[in-house]
């Protein structure tokens, strides 16, 4: 199997699924820290036939041009949280502010990133699903969201939510995506949230009602 490294090459086979060094460059309000050399993509033809339909290739870079990481938090700052000012934006919530996993940083290099949830994967339990799939982390999710908005015009699991490789400190898994609310009761907004496991601090109680 031959590693399709030429960039030019795979971009071609990818088409309108394809984020690299110029598509980024054009990306506002935000710059970024090109990796120079850019990284060599390291797939091989194989791959990109299994995956040129379903999947966008993007170039991951790690930071900003100011320097700065490019982490969840960070994200944020570009973006901020009210679709009214800007869109795309995050969805308004901070119970994950002081969580770990949104300073985690990118890392420069080539991915490749399902556009639609698989379809045997609904309502699903996630340690079952992790059995037979590659979780991938909250950070590269949304940074693949807010790159192939902007870059492609491509809204990524617009209705969806997908499962993360991160937890939060009680171990709880994270889970993103759903920007807009197809029954129009929450704000439009990349979301962020945490699916509790159950713990002995869940319980039920009684209630008697004399009627």
């Amino acid at each position: 199997m031959n590693e399709i490294t030429d960039y030019n090459l795979a971009k071609s086979i990818m088409g309108g699924n394809f984020i690299g060094l110029e598509e980024l460059r054009k990306i506002e309000p935000i710059r970024l820290m090109i990796p120079d050399p850019i990284p060599v993509i390291p797939y091989s033809r194989d791959i990109f036939e299994q995956k040129e339909k379903d999947y966008i290739l993007i170039l991951g870079v790690s930071k900003f041009a100011d320097g700065k990481p490019v982490t969840i938090s960070n994200l944020q700052r570009y973006f901020g949280k009210n679709p009214e000012i800007m869109e795309p934006c995050f969805y308004n919530q901070d119970w994950y502010d002081n969580e770990k996993f949104i300073e985690l940083p990118m890392t420069d290099g080539w991915f490749f990133i399902r556009k639609t949830v698989f379809e045997d994967s609904r309502a699903v339990q996630p340690q079952e699903l992790e059995k037979k799939y590659s979780f991938p982390s909250a950070v590269c999710c949304a940074y693949a969201f807010f790159m192939a908005w902007l870059a492609l015009d491509i809204k990524l699991w617009y209705y969806d939510f997908v499962w993360c490789s991160d937890t939060d400190h009680n171990g709880d898994r994270i889970y993103v995506g759903k920007y807009h609310d197809i029954d129009g009761i929450n704000r439009n907004g990349f979301s962020i949230h945490r699916h509790l496991a159950l713990r002995p601090c869940y319980g039920c109680i009684n209630i008697d009602e004399n009627r």
